[in-house]
């Protein structure tokens, strides 16, 4: 059933991006926006395949742990009701901000996710620029939801859901809308997670709704006289396919190497990325409150 379920989705939501996409290219030419690249979308389109390769492999991993946990479930649904389909889209997309939270500051999971962040182009295609080893890890996250009850398959179908609004959110092509501002995770939000600015680092982490961010501090509005520059704050990487990949990783051995004692070693894996132990880096966080001590100075 999932299966076909999840064909379905794939085969309504194909015809849409590629109209979307090709509407979007011809616009950025039309205006002379260069939004595309012809290396850039290649890019995102290995990264997708790679990610959908790993997501194949571990499919048989996690429903096995997802239906091992679903017996000792806490509720039973009746899962034909609007009612359990509405609480597992909740649900789900708030177990998403939490996950996609801990991937921005946590640095192993960073090394993971920062793939995604990792083009100076933005544009619809940079949704299918994926986290290749993400779902390696994910299924950990669903734990929870049949801890309550929701069924393994209805949370891929779920998620799958999702993941097609949370693609459509990443161009620049939309401004911001209105009301929907305020409960929506818009195109203008997404713009500001994928942001290099200072200001905007490690902010909007929703993938539908944007109150899990303004509950938890981590909200930000596209500010209007602030240009957003896309790409990794302070870095530009060489692009060939395994460095894109795998460039952090490498950054991560070379600090837990040169670094004396156990703990520091550690931290450097646990800590949010930018962190040192002497401060010659710094996170988000610290680079703001830099930013806000310089200005009182």
């Amino acid at each position: 059933m999932v299966d076909y379920v999840e064909k379905l989705i794939i085969f309504i939501s194909t015809p849409i991006y590629v109209f979307l996409i090709l509407g979007e290219i011809i616009l950025s030419n039309w205006h002379n926006r260069k939004l595309y690249s012809v290396g850039d979308t290649i890019q995102n389109l290995y990264l997708m395949i790679a990610n959908m390769g790993v997501d194949v492999l571990m499919r048989g991993i996690t429903l096995f742990f997802l239906l091992f946990f679903f017996n000792y479930r806490l509720i039973n649904w009746e899962t034909l009701s609007w009612l359990y389909w509405g609480l597992l889209f909740l649900a789900e997309d708030f177990i998403f901000y939490w996950i996609h939270r801990i991937d921005h500051v946590v640095r192993f999971f960073w090394a993971i996710h920062v793939t995604h962040h990792s083009s100076d182009k933005y544009n619809l295609t940079t949704g299918f620029r994926s986290s290749v080893f993400q779902p390696v890890y994910r299924f950990i996250w669903f734990i929870p939801l049949v801890f309550l009850g929701f069924e393994p398959f209805d949370i891929f179908i779920m998620y799958s859901i999702t993941q097609t609004y949370g693609i459509l959110v990443h161009t620049k092509m939309v401004n911001k809308l209105g009301i929907l501002e305020s409960f929506l995770v818009t195109p203008s939000h997404h713009r500001v997670h994928h942001a290099s600015n200072v200001e905007y680092l490690d902010k909007n982490m929703g993938m539908i709704l944007i109150v899990w961010d303004k509950l938890f501090g981590t909200f930000q509005a596209e500010i209007d006289d602030l240009p957003i520059e896309f790409g990794l704050y302070g870095k530009k990487i060489d692009n060939n396919p395994a460095n894109v990949i795998f460039h952090e990783w490498v950054s991560i051995f070379q600090d837990v190497r040169k670094v004396k004692g156990f703990r520091n070693k550690w931290l450097y894996i646990l800590k949010p990325p930018g962190w040192s132990h002497d401060g010659s880096t710094m996170t988000s966080e610290q680079l703001r409150n830099h930013i806000k001590q310089a200005e009182k100075e």
